[in-house]
């Protein structure tokens, strides 16, 4: 027997057809003994039609209110998902956040989860119920509904396998794993069996979007086994936990991420003196805007430009704020460029393996991609190129490293 906490996003509960497969499956569990809490979003596209609204009625709600309106969507999941497992002979009960009790901090609409009262969920458990709880929300210590921002069922899920010591938590989703790069550009992308969460974690953060990566954070940090599953096909998935299998041979690369969302700006002829990288920087940041690669260039003229990439939505307000600094500064100019990609390779195996780089860039080269910009980290290497080539890109690299499903 083992305690299994399962979530499935809203895809696999988007209609009551879905919902009925899903309790299909959560009854196969419970019938070969197993102890299953599920963990559910809101159906397919309810969030969207509870923002739209919103939206309607005031375009910039109390985000109290706000939380209130959005957590209502999970509210009717548990309650069909209860209802469906109740007419298989499957005892269960739903609960909402607070019912948990799932306590979070007051920042509404991305609130962090504190604690998780796990004795109410223990107690249904021991009496051979299934746990139907709500995810993506929680309360605060005054009682105010929270919200955990978009994707947070997943960390919802993590979060209270954790706190149920559970064995394993499933996601399952409307893809059967982790690939090693996004198989509609790359036809020979391969399911990978396992991977680490360091690797996870870095393929999350650099643009594959298979999990939120506050849930691959909560999952390594508590040393949760996790597993991605296909709900609508059966399969092993891939599991992500602190090492791969003791006789796999680490590959030196396990994925390629790529992310289109990025946008280049470069503060250029700033004077060469200490904290200047600051004095740009710090301004960008204190606005809320997360800054990715920077690199710093000096001139031979006591000048030195300054380059970093942010989110492309907020390239217009970061170029903003830099001409402002800019002009304090006495900097030349600012410059933008939108039409850039970046391109990652990941994996555990580049700490014990030299060359990684050099093959890196002889492949982009030998296909006619210049590098912009490059940066590095224990087990990654990102390039800043041209969004028109990113595609090529990443096929050139995943053929190049021996991860096209043929080669593997």
């Amino acid at each position: 027997m083992a305690l299994i906490v399962q979530k499935y996003g809203g895809t696999s509960v988007g209609t009551v057809e879905r919902i009925s497969a899903v309790a299909d499956r959560v009854k196969r569990y419970v019938d070969q003994g197993d102890q299953v809490v599920v963990v559910v979003s809101a159906m397919s596209g309810e969030t969207n039609r509870l923002l739209a609204l919103s939206s309607a009625i005031n375009d910039q709600p109390p985000s109290r209110e706000l939380d209130v309106l959005l957590s209502t969507g999970e509210q009717v999941t548990i309650a069909l998902l209860s209802m469906a497992l109740s007419t298989r002979q499957v005892p269960a009960r739903s609960y909402l956040g607070s019912q948990v009790k799932i306590l979070t901090d007051q920042s509404h609409t991305k609130a962090r989860i504190k604690a998780i009262d796990s004795e109410p969920v223990l107690a249904d458990l021991a009496m051979g119920h299934v746990a139907v709880v709500a995810g993506f929300q929680g309360v605060d210590e005054q009682g105010n509904i929270t919200t955990l921002g978009r994707g947070g069922s997943d960390t919802t899920a993590v979060a209270i396998a954790a706190a149920l010591n559970a064995d394993e938590c499933q996601i399952y989703t409307d893809v059967d794993g982790v690939y090693t790069t996004d198989p509609r550009v790359v036809d020979g992308a391969t399911l990978l069996a396992s991977i680490t969460f360091e690797e996870m974690l870095e393929m999350a953060s650099l643009g594959s979007k298979v999990l939120q990566i506050r849930a691959v954070e909560f999952a390594g940090k508590y040393q949760v086994p996790l597993r991605v599953l296909s709900s609508f096909e059966e399969g092993e998935g891939t599991l992500i936990s602190i090492e791969k299998n003791a006789d796999m041979e680490a590959p030196l690369v396990s994925g390629i991420a790529f992310n289109r969302d990025e946008a280049r700006l470069v503060v250029r002829g700033v004077p060469d003196t200490p904290g200047v990288a600051y004095k740009v920087i710090g301004p960008v940041s204190d606005a809320n805007i997360e800054v990715d690669v920077i690199v710093q260039n000096v001139a031979a003229d006591g000048t030195t430009d300054l380059t970093f990439t942010v989110h492309r939505n907020d390239i217009q307000k970061s170029k903003t704020i830099a001409e402002v600094v800019a002009s304090e500064l006495n900097a030349r100019d600012v410059a933008i460029d939108e039409n850039i990609c970046k391109v990652s390779l990941v994996g555990v195996g580049m700490r014990s393996h030299a060359g990684i780089a050099s093959q890196m860039f002889k492949t982009l080269a030998d296909v006619g991609i210049n590098i912009e910009l490059i940066t590095t980290s224990e087990i990654k290497i990102s390039v800043v190129i041209e969004e028109k080539f990113m595609e090529l890109a990443v096929r050139s690299l995943h053929s190049a490293f021996g991860l096209d499903a043929e080669a593997s």
